[in-house]
């Protein structure tokens, strides 16, 4: 049985009858699957809305979509921000793309103190748009219904705003000594909080006085044990372990 291509709404499918995929579809839909009016395709809009469809018509515009039956989402057990200082290189472009895959519903990119990337202006408006395509196609190849949305650049400081109404904040930290991972989640206390805040630092890791902010901001400082990821590693594997704890990867 073939799988049914699964394409990216960009606007709300929310009481729609159809709807215009944007004109970037065109050539992936014709060329690359070589669909034709007529055949089925599902769509989603990132929002938790997902339909089986049939293509109308293609245009100069995009495609136009007839929706059909609304296809079950997923229950979300936890909700997930993920605060990341931005690497060098094209480090961060594999960070999306893996907590995307995992289901985080916002990403924060941010400049620490050892930041070794600093990106502002153009160039900051230009990230952000790849890393939310690198998103989209993150959500639609891992069947999610949710698509992470990525933030403006942020200073330390707006980031720390960011986690105000948060229901558990955490910032990694290789220095912590005695709040392990399995110690912070093992707490009874998140046995009915669902609303996650976390913060991965660069390559570089934190200043004591960055983390004395983010103390100060009602976040707990943890450590993922003896061993040391690198920046890119460490946002998959903490997220893997929310999700294995309390998340779709868990039974509870």
């Amino acid at each position: 049985m073939l799988t049914i291509p699964r394409i990216y709404s960009s606007e709300s499918l929310q009481n729609k009858e159809s709807c215009r995929l944007a004109e970037d579809n065109l050539k992936y839909i014709k060329t690359v699957l070589r669909l034709k009016p007529g055949d089925e395709i599902s769509v989603f809009d990132g929002f938790g809305n997902e339909f089986k469809g049939t293509i109308s018509t293609f245009s100069p515009q995009g495609v136009e979509v007839k929706l059909g039956k609304r296809i079950p989402r997923e229950d979300k057990k936890i909700s997930i921000t993920l605060a990341q200082a931005i690497p060098k290189a094209a480090k961060m472009d594999f960070i999306v793309k893996n907590a995307a895959e995992l289901g985080v519903d916002l990403i924060i990119p941010f400049t620490a103190h050892r930041s070794i990337s600093r990106i502002a202006g153009d160039n900051a408006a230009q990230k952000i748009k790849r890393w939310q395509k690198i998103a989209a196609e993150a959500a639609r190849c891992s069947r999610s219904s949710f698509l992470a949305k990525i933030a403006p650049v942020s200073s330390y400081q707006e980031m720390l705003k960011h986690a105000e109404n948060k229901h558990v904040k955490m910032i990694f930290w290789e220095e912590e000594e005695k709040n392990s991972i399995r110690a912070a989640l093992g707490d009874k206390k998140l046995d009915t909080l669902r609303d996650f805040f976390i913060i991965v630092g660069p390559e570089g890791g934190f200043s004591r006085e960055e983390i004395a902010a983010a103390n100060q901001a009602g976040f707990q400082s943890v450590s993922l044990g003896k061993h040391i990821l690198k920046v890119e590693t460490a946002a998959t594997v903490i997220i893997s372990i929310l999700h294995y704890e309390k998340g779709i990867f868990s039974s509870h």
